[in-house]
């Protein structure tokens, strides 16, 4: 395992992360924005440290929450944090670390075609764009070299049940190939939302949730914004955020 730290969630709740496999702002407004609820499981692609499944557990969701990943270390953390906090005295059997390929989903034991929920932080940059790291784990976890949007699409439709949501967070450039492939897997995008610093400032980010099976209707949310007049953490943030205020 990659030289790691414990960081405290809030709530009783700590992740372990690692340069490798750490967590963002991001993040943090995909879970917000995914809002889970009790009852059938939830699924996120592509898990990292587990931050999504985590940071549901510690806001109180109760379902099965399950983290999928293709990379032995991110899923070695994931298990870890798991441990700790079975430690510490929180019940984590509802949280489930799953190491695996999400272009092949079929034998890796999950409830497909069971899941309310699926979320994904999914690479951004296309493999012919930018600089490659020479770090493995940062190009696979900053270009599409293991994982298309269109992949990650197609695991979904076949996680999903029938009207279960999709939800993914973004950049802005890349909102017309998410809505294709979203829609190439009968994925239909019914809330979007832009994300901020201030109101003067371009989006750099978007949320955006699909439903499968869903008639075409697009609401368009008002933006988020995540400073104040000030430069500090907005009103919103500091709520999703919750006990966590690690300054990035």
């Amino acid at each position: 395992m990659a030289r790691t730290k414990v960081e405290d969630l809030g709530g009783g709740i700590v992740s372990v992360i690692s340069e490798e496999h750490g967590f963002g702002t991001d993040a943090m407004l995909l879970a917000d924005f995914a809002a889970p609820r009790a009852g059938a499981p939830v699924l996120d692609l592509g898990t990292g440290c587990g931050i999504l499944p985590l940071l549901w557990k510690r806001n109180g969701v109760e379902a099965d929450l399950y983290g999928l990943d293709i990379q032995e270390g991110a899923i070695e953390q994931f298990r870890e944090g798991i441990r700790l906090n079975q430690e510490n005295g929180v019940d984590c059997s509802n949280v489930h670390a799953v190491l695996g390929d999400l272009r092949a989903p079929d034998d890796l034991g999950l409830p497909l075609g069971r899941f309310r929920t699926v979320t994904m932080n999914p690479p951004y940059k296309p493999v012919d764009t930018g600089i490659l790291s020479g770090n493995s784990a940062e190009q696979i976890a900053r270009h599409e070299t293991l994982c298309t949007m269109d992949d990650a699409a197609a695991a979904a439709e076949r996680a999903l049940n029938f009207g279960g949501s999709f939800v993914v967070c973004h950049r802005p450039e890349r909102l017309a190939d998410v809505l294709e492939a979203f829609r190439r897997h009968s994925l239909e995008p019914k809330r979007l939302r832009f994300v901020q610093k201030r109101p003067e400032t371009q989006p750099w980010l978007f949320l955006l949730e699909s439903r499968k099976g869903g008639k075409p209707f697009l609401n368009v949310l008002p933006p988020l914004f995540i400073q104040n007049a000030d430069g500090g953490n907005s009103e919103e943030l500091q709520r999703i955020l919750g006990a966590y205020s690690h300054d990035e």
